[in-house]
């Protein structure tokens, strides 16, 4: 039994090296925001659909089947089929795919971009006018109706999608930017650098752009969930991806016609939308409360 100890027990200290500081981390994430980690467990959840789809469900999610059409959830269907026979389980699956797809495509390309106009409008008082009369503009228009019109002009494929989401979202993010620029670049250690000849693009890359970064992931994950939910509007109203591709919108739409009779085809990637926008709600909710205390403390 000694020898056992003593051959265990060095492993057991370097685990403890290695992983206690994330341990106490985590304990205290548990204890402090216990919601951001519901929605980081509801957001891996909703990634492994998408990335295991293929091996969860074998049945073709566009495979029609007459026959079997408004089947009630049991063992053969677990969440029944629809009007035209499709599986409603494997297809909510595989929309998981594209709404996860759109909204962190969306995402990323909102935070590049809006780090980048939201530099330039922000520290440059010559490009501020341009660039936030531009964002002002594509503001002004009604998101939905500006992303239909783009969908319906050039079509309706996934790069489509989230172009058009794109282009009606990074605009509030170059704002979220803007106004963490304003105020950074009035610091002393900014000023400081600029004092011992530091070129632009360094103070800008050094000592302006890493005190955007809070309040930009929090922005982000608005963003994430404001596209997914845009996306699932698109597809609702036949605006948005091909019809045959599994999207939780279009199967909304689809499943209207027979709401009475079969209440599953709309309320299960119902059920998903609202599961995954609130998971990654949570996240940005606690996020804020973790990188900017002083509004947790006042309740806001």
């Amino acid at each position: 039994m000694k020898n056992t100890l003593s051959v265990v027990q060095p492993v057991i200290d370097q685990v403890k090296k290695q992983w206690g500081p994330f341990l106490v981390k985590l304990e205290w994430t548990k204890r402090r925001h216990p919601m951001l980690l519901v929605g980081i467990g509801i957001l891996i959840l909703m990634a492994l659909f998408a990335i295991f789809a293929p091996y969860l469900w074998t049945i073709d999610p566009t495979a029609v089947d007459p026959p079997n059409r408004l089947k009630e959830p049991g063992s053969e269907w677990w969440f029944g089929t629809d009007f035209v026979g499709r599986d409603v389980w494997s297809r909510t699956i595989y929309g998981t795919r594209v709404s996860l797809a759109v909204g962190f495509a969306v995402g990323a390309l909102s935070a590049v971009t809006a780090a980048f106009f939201g530099l330039l409008a922000g520290y440059f008082n010559t490009f501020d006018l341009i660039i936030m009369r531009i964002m002002d503009a594509i503001m002004s228009i009604p998101h939905i109706l500006l992303a239909i019109a783009l969908v319906s002009m050039v079509g309706g494929s996934v790069p489509i999608v989230i172009f058009a989401i794109w282009f009606v979202t990074f605009p509030r993010a170059v704002r979220v930017v803007r106004s963490s620029v304003l105020s950074l670049r009035e610091e002393v250690y900014v000023e400081a650098a600029r004092a011992i000849g530091a070129k632009t693009p360094r103070i800008l890359w050094f000592h302006v752009l890493p005190g955007t970064i809070a309040p930009l992931m929090v922005t982000g994950t608005l963003i994430i969930a404001g596209s997914i939910l845009t996306e699932a509007i698109l597809s609702f109203l036949g605006a948005g991806i091909d019809p045959e591709t599994p999207a939780w919108g279009s199967m909304m739409a689809d499943g209207r016609r027979t709401i009475s009779q079969a209440m599953w085809v709309v309320g299960i990637p119902g059920g998903f939308l609202t599961l995954t926008v609130l998971g990654i709600n949570m996240i940005g909710d606690n996020l804020r409360d973790i990188l900017d205390p002083k509004l947790s403390r006042s309740g806001t």
